[in-house]
């Protein structure tokens, strides 16, 4: 393939636009803010989870307490009515008002150990609550975390896309003054070999390899015409000569 040398030194041109789009490109994809949306999603989502887990305690709770305040109460209307009709006077055999307050001192004793449960439920649904609301507490936190860091990406990302589309901007202007086969040859080498096409032949080194170049394949370079576009023997990519090729 022939090229005008003018040609192929731009091609050194291209090369450098190319690389730094596909920096920008790296550090679009890899924004510190991104990993940090990743981290505080997942944070978000259990969060999430611990609210409606903690939120269903409270409920179970609820529940405990007031089938356990209704057992009190059936105790104590049962005790109520023992009491009225020990009052009463009603009842006048010595061994039915031996039974009658051995009930009520049982009933008693029994209201008290379910009011003492009453109470131990009571307890653990306000650790539950106090519990929901940290939850929710932190939840806020992290959500105006999660905000803040995805201003951060989106400016970041504006950033890199100006810059971008500059860089763009110019590549587009150096490619037309590239051949179209001499293009065509840079971009699939460019795609084969991590996104370098054409390199520098700098004081007897391929610039793309970083391989010094023998004897031979150096007279080779020396006695070939101005226009033809040499290749690297080493990695195949498009060599450009300069006056600081070591030629």
């Amino acid at each position: 393939m022939k090229a005008a040398p003018e040609a192929q030194l731009r091609l050194i041109d291209l090369q450098e636009l190319d690389t730094s789009l596909d920096r920008l490109a790296h550090r679009r994809r890899t924004l510190p803010e991104l990993a940090e949306l990743d981290r505080l999603e997942g944070r978000r989502t259990e969060l999430r989870d611990a609210i409606v887990s903690a939120e269903t305690e409270v409920g179970d709770l609820d529940r405990e307490q007031k089938k356990a305040e209704q057992d009190v109460d059936q105790v104590r209307t049962r005790a109520d009515r023992d009491q009225k009709r020990l009052d009463s006077g009603q009842v006048t055999s010595a061994k039915d008002l031996g039974s009658l307050q051995a009930e009520i001192a049982s009933l008693q004793r029994r209201q008290s150990d379910l009011e003492e449960v009453v109470l131990e439920i009571m307890e653990r649904r306000e650790e539950a609550e106090g519990k929901v609301n940290a939850l929710k507490t932190e939840r806020e936190s992290s959500e105006k975390e999660y905000a803040d860091a995805g201003a951060r990406r989106d400016e970041a990302q504006q950033q890199i896309d100006g810059e971008s589309g500059m860089t763009t901007t110019a590549r587009t202007a150096v490619a037309k003054d590239v051949p179209d086969d001499l293009l065509a040859l840079y971009e699939k080498l460019r795609g084969q070999f991590g996104g370098v096409g054409a390199a520098k032949l700098y004081r007897g080194a391929c610039q793309g390899c970083h391989l010094a170049l023998n004897t031979v394949d150096l007279n080779r370079i020396r006695a070939a015409a101005g226009d033809e576009v040499i290749r690297c023997e080493e990695c195949r990519r498009i060599l450009i000569r300069t006056p600081e090729s070591g030629l």
